[in-house]
């Protein structure tokens, strides 16, 4: 395996390059470093606007530029596989590699804020053969496992074959809502019913009840860093309150890597908040990309619940997002019962893991596809009052 630089965030950070011919004309290489990532920005931002999907979101390159400064550390290397036509960006695979339970193990870049794990490939031309050359590379890097988790069923990675037993249990849905049906000039649109479009204006009347109430969506700056940092500490109350499990949000650097986000023009994050005498009750935390919207995070005040004040932060965001000319709103895996509520469709979401050698398709067999959802299982039935210290250790 390549040696790691000392941070990831050194001025000189080595670079490991590995190029081979696969075929007459593909050139595959390896990037390992910061300095290199940095230096695919503009080909990166080009690939992307020709071959990306909306879905793809947490591909951009912006996106994980801030994650690289808030989650890349010392154990973790970049391993961006790239793909050249005559000196022409076709493929990215953006990867790392870090070692875990003794193995050497790739990962798609973003994890954990990142929703979706995917490659981009050039849709014009033959991309089976693009994505076959990659996963060629891939297995030559000399990793014993690559955890492809997060992948739609939509995937680019998913346009070639798949082994049967690379996939993961545990799979899920992801919900979307066609914007078109749920968004009218004044609240819900016709997929919802009578009663729920007045129902709408009655929760609106009780929550102004409560105070003065205002809706914003405030450009990137220092409002919108603030209605950021708002969303994430009412979310973490409201796992503590229900005694929910997720280090994701309960890590530092998730607050750290939206407040970076929400105040950075480029990075297509959009902040839609309601406020009570001006405090943030309800604020969302959403991605534009290519007319989709991605919901990342709702965070409610849970002393507006009887006034529905969920239902109504989802209304106007919906809203916001339709002005912004948006067509789809993605709410994202799992699909939770209060997001079906509000969904026209649905995706596959799936976890998987490609074992290169015994070794990692030993870890797959017994950790990853059996001693982890037990795990999991084993979690969800623990006690409340257990779960909750556990939150609150975890803060």
């Amino acid at each position: 395996m390549p040696g790691r630089a000392t941070s990831p965030i050194a001025d000189a950070v080595e670079r490991i390059p590995s190029s081979r011919v696969l075929g007459e004309d593909l050139q595959i290489s390896v990037v390992t470093n910061l300095d290199g990532f940095e230096a695919l920005r503009e080909e990166w931002d080009d690939l992307f606007e020709r071959a990306a999907g909306p879905q793809q979101v947490f591909q951009r390159h912006i996106f994980l530029r801030h994650w690289a400064r808030h989650y890349l550390d010392a154990g973790t290397q970049l391993c961006i596989v790239t793909g050249r036509v005559d000196g022409r960006l076709v493929a990215l695979w953006p990867l790392t590699r870090r070692r875990k339970l003794g193995l050497d193990v790739l990962g798609f870049m973003g994890a954990p804020v990142a929703q979706f794990g995917d490659v981009l490939v050039e849709a014009a031309g033959d991309r089976h053969a693009l994505l076959e050359a990659g996963w060629n590379a891939i297995a030559s890097l000399g990793a014993d496992i690559f955890e492809a988790r997060r992948v739609r069923a939509d995937a680019a990675l998913c346009g070639s074959a798949i082994p049967g037993g690379a996939c993961l249990p545990g799979g899920v849905q992801a919900p979307f809502a066609s914007l078109w049906r749920r968004v009218a000039v004044d609240g819900p649109g016709i997929a919802y019913s009578a009663r729920e479009r007045s129902n709408y204006r009655r929760r609106l009347r009780r929550l102004r009840e409560r105070g003065d109430i205002t809706f914003t969506e405030p450009d990137p700056g220092s409002t919108a860093v603030a209605a950021a940092v708002a969303a994430i500490t009412i979310k973490k109350s409201w796992l503590l309150e229900n005694a929910i499990l997720s280090p994701t949000v309960m890590d530092s650097r998730f607050q750290a890597f939206f407040e970076d986000l929400a105040g950075d023009p480029g990075a297509g994050l959009h902040v839609s908040t309601i406020a009570c005498e001006g405090r943030p009750i309800g604020v969302d935390l959403s991605f534009d990309c290519k007319g989709h919207t991605f919901g990342h995070v709702l965070a409610t005040d849970p002393g507006y619940d009887r006034e529905g004040l969920g239902r109504l932060l989802i209304h106007r965001t919906f809203a916001a997002a339709a002005h912004r000319s948006n067509r789809v709103f993605d709410l994202l895996a799992p699909a939770d019962g209060y997001k079906m509520q509000h969904a026209d469709g649905l995706v596959a979401v799936r976890d998987y893991a490609f074992a290169f050698s015994w070794r990692g398709r030993l870890i797959r067999e017994l950790v990853m596809a059996r001693l982890q959802p037990m795990a999991k299982t084993w979690a969800r039935r623990l006690p409340a009052d257990l779960l909750r210290r556990l939150v609150t250790r975890a803060i």
